[in-house]
C-alpha cells in the first residue's frame, strides 16, 4: 500500500510515505503505481451453522480464483472517541423534564462514563487495497477505468458473500493514513476538504518540481557526454 524509507536525514513524513498523489480516490505512488481501497463490511462468520460456513468458505474461495489480481486485506483497529457522544447524551440530560426519563439518562450516564473509564472502546475497520501497475506513461483516464473494471469483480464476489463494499474518495484515503501516522492529531483535529485541497496542491507542486529536477539532471548529464 505505501512505502517507507529509512534514511539518517530529516524529511517529511510525506516523502517518507512516498505517496505522489491522490486523484479521484485512487493514491498514486512512484514507479506507475496506483491502489484503490476499498471498505468492506465485516461478516460474523461463528454465528453461522456450518452448512452456510461450508458454503461462505466454497464462496469466498471461488472468489479469490476469480478475481484475476493480488489483493492487501487491511484490518484497522481503532479506538473509538466517546468525548462527542458523551457531550451530545450530557446536553440531552440536560434539557429533560420528565422526572423518569432523566433518571433513566442519568443511569445511563453514569454507566457509559463507568464504562469506558476501566476500558477501551474498539472499533474495526476492513479495508481491501487493489493495485495497479502502468508500463510506460499512460492517461489518467484509461487507467482510472481499468481499475474500476477490478473494483466492480470485487464489489461482485463481496456480494455474493454477503458482505457490501465502498470505494473510500480522496478525502477518505488521506484520513486513513492521517489516522496512521497521526493518530492523536486526527482525533483532534481531522481533515476537511480544504485540508484535502491544500495537501492536494502541494502533492502536485512536488511532483512536477520533482520532474523538473529530473529533467535538469538529463540535460545536464547530456551536455557532459
Amino acid at each position: 500500500m505505501f512505502a517507507l524509507q529509512k534514511s539518517k536525514s530529516k524529511t517529511s513524513s510525506r516523502h517518507q510515505i512516498a505517496i505522489r498523489g491522490v486523484r479521484d480516490g485512487i493514491l498514486m505512488l512512484p514507479n506507475n503505481e496506483y491502489r484503490a481501497i476499498l471498505q468492506v463490511s465485516s461478516l460474523n462468520f461463528e454465528l453461522r451453522s456450518e452448512e452456510e460456513q461450508d458454503a461462505i468458505i466454497e464462496t469466498y474461495e471461488s472468489f479469490l480464483n476469480s478475481v484475476g489480481t493480488s489483493l492487501q486485506i487491511l484490518i484497522r483497529t481503532r479506538e473509538i472517541d466517546m468525548d462527542k457522544y458523551l457531550e451530545d447524551l450530557r446536553e440531552r440530560l440536560d434539557s429533560e423534564t420528565v422526572p423518569i426519563y432523566r433518571t433513566q439518562l442519568q443511569n445511563y450516564d453514569e454507566f457509559i462514563r463507568s464504562l469506558i473509564s476501566n476500558n477501551k472502546i474498539l472499533t474495526r475497520h476492513f479495508y481491501i487495497v487493489v493495485p495497479y501497475r502502468q508500463s510506460g506513461k499512460a492517461d489518467f483516464d484509461l487507467i482510472s477505468e481499468q481499475i474500476k473494471i477490478k473494483l466492480d469483480i470485487i464489489n461482485k464476489g463481496m456480494g455474493r458473500l454477503g458482505m457490501h463494499a465502498d470505494q473510500l474518495d480522496s478525502l477518505e484515503v488521506l484520513d486513513l493514513f492521517y489516522s496512521f501516522y497521526s493518530p492523536t492529531q486526527a482525533k483532534i483535529q481531522p481533515l476537511t476538504e480544504q485540508a484535502l485541497q491544500i495537501i492536494h496542491t502541494a502533492l502536485v507542486k512536488s511532483e512536477q518540481k520533482g520532474t523538473a529536477d529530473e529533467n535538469t539532471a538529463k540535460k545536464a548529464r547530456k551536455r557532459k557526454a
